[in-house]
């Protein structure tokens, strides 16, 4: 957790947390017997009531600006943090990348790439990879994961509509290093170096591919990465 000047005063995982749950129900009201559960899990301390007041006390303390009210409020049974959307990096992914589904949807390739790599370019790592890993966080961090593994699918899928093939080769790798069971990867990186007339190398990933998923779930690839094999195949 960082302030404006780029400190970290809390630097406790519990606080990091405790902020994590507070954006992720923001406008809404945390019961506080849920923010216990995603603080402490099971094992609560003795005196939880006065713990999390102390916990949020130091929050509110974190985030206190000259001029500006408190983000954080106390509600019957529980806590509030209220928030513009702009302040979230996780809002702006979610408004790139619908931009950019949109925009592809409607035929503009080049200004659905650029929404997706400006989405792309929001992440910095593993989301919430500082914080304890609770029901909520867990399920919260579980969605980005997906979306971001979404969005990297439809911005590769543009480039390589717009002929960016051999830009998209090294992404693609790394891609599929990452995420070794996602067979899209496989496919969009097997079709670009195809296209980039290295079809040995896209027939030595189908073989990766089937090598991987036997090893990890017992299943061959599915129907779009045979017919691309054969494609590449007859192409030979």
């Amino acid at each position: 957790m960082e302030d404006e000047r780029g400190s970290s005063p809390l630097g406790a995982q519990r606080l990091a947390t405790l902020l994590a749950v507070l954006l992720i129900r923001s406008d809404q009201v945390v019961p506080a017997e849920q923010i216990s559960r995603e603080l402490w899990g099971e094992t609560p301390p003795h005196r939880t009531t006065a713990t999390l007041y102390v916990c949020i006390s130091r929050l509110r303390k974190f985030l206190d600006r000259p001029g500006r009210r408190n983000p954080i409020l106390t509600r019957p049974g529980g806590y509030m943090l209220c928030r513009a959307a702009s302040e979230c990096d996780a809002d702006a992914f979610e408004r790139l990348m619908a931009a950019g589904r949109k925009n592809a949807r409607s035929g503009q390739p080049e200004a659905a790439a650029a929404s997706f790599d400006s989405a792309i370019r929001l992440w910095r790592g593993a989301a919430l990879a500082n914080v304890r890993s609770g029901p909520l966080v867990t399920g919260f961090r579980r969605r980005l994961d997906e979306m971001r593994i979404e969005c990297s699918e439809m911005f590769a899928q543009t480039r390589l509509d717009l002929g960016r093939h051999e830009e998209v080769i090294a992404p693609l790798k790394s891609l599929v290093t990452e995420f070794p069971l996602r067979e899209t990867f496989y496919r969009q990186l097997m079709l670009a170096l195809y296209r980039s007339d290295r079809k040995s190398e896209a027939l030595g990933i189908y073989d990766s591919a089937c090598r991987v998923l036997d090893r990890e779930t017992g299943l061959e690839p599915g129907r779009d990465l045979r017919q691309l094999r054969h494609a590449v195949l007859a192409s030979l």
